[in-house]
């Protein structure tokens, strides 16, 4: 009988490691896994490998039982094409950190990272990541990439429409992305306020969840009248384990 191809799957993160205090949404990412003990690979591009973000991850992950991390630098790049390819492909979740979504995808794109993103997608890894390790996975999203907030009409593609990260705590986020929604310069898509994160099954949403109550998901679209609409998805409360 022919194998049944794995899920593809992509998680949005309003917050973890570099955000919050608590593990509550890196948590829920690695029970996302398709492995007990996942291989964990944090892509720190988008930042320029910024060391005190690579501090941050290693602090946060490096002392867990429950998986194995690991960190690919671009900037300093120290493996050949056949590691790259073998490392990513080994790993069971790649977290993404946030910093410059358009600089993150040129970079990708020049070192192949791009192509060997989309492999892993389709073996069963689950990609994920915050801010500009969101926006990277969709069509196109919203991003101060560029200085100003605006739209960058670019992406993997790998989740149909946009994404826009940071909606209810940065200014000017949530009324930019409406805009650009409803004047077309981006498809409709996946508004994650900070605290909140969503995971997609094959393009389709699948969870939604938020460490505290009052902030969430939300999903924006073209009204085809020059407006938009927009609707808050059901979120389930994640509660803090004892550590």
């Amino acid at each position: 009988m022919p194998v049944a191809a794995p899920p593809h799957r992509i998680a949005l993160i309003g917050g973890g490691f570099s955000l919050d205090d608590d593990r509550v949404l890196d948590d829920w990412a690695l029970g996302r896994a398709r492995s007990a003990r996942p291989a964990v690979c944090f892509l720190p591009t988008a930042s320029g490998d910024a060391a005190v973000y690579v501090d941050k991850f290693l602090a946060a992950f490096g002392d867990r039982a429950d998986c194995v991390p690991s960190v690919l630098p671009l900037f300093r790049r120290e493996l050949d094409d056949d590691a790259l390819r073998a490392h990513l492909l080994a790993q069971d979740v790649v977290y993404v950190g946030g910093g410059n979504t358009a600089n993150l995808l040129a970079v990708w794109r020049v070192h192949g990272v791009d192509r060997l993103l989309r492999e892993a997608y389709d073996r069963g890894t689950l990609l994920c990541g915050i801010s500009a390790g969101a926006n990277c996975w969709a069509e196109g999203s919203h991003t101060d990439s560029f200085g100003p907030l605006t739209h960058l009409a670019d992406g993997l593609g790998l989740l149909p429409g946009s994404v826009c990260p940071h909606y209810d705590t940065e200014p000017g986020r949530r009324p930019s992305y409406r805009a650009a929604v409803a004047a077309g310069h981006l498809p409709g898509g996946w508004a994650v306020e900070d605290g909140a994160a969503a995971l997609f099954t094959d393009g389709e949403l699948t969870e939604a969840v938020t460490r505290a109550s009052g902030t969430g998901l939300y999903r924006v679209d073209p009204d085809g009248r020059g407006g938009y609409t927009e609707r808050r998805m059901p979120c389930r409360l994640l509660e803090a384990p004892p550590r």
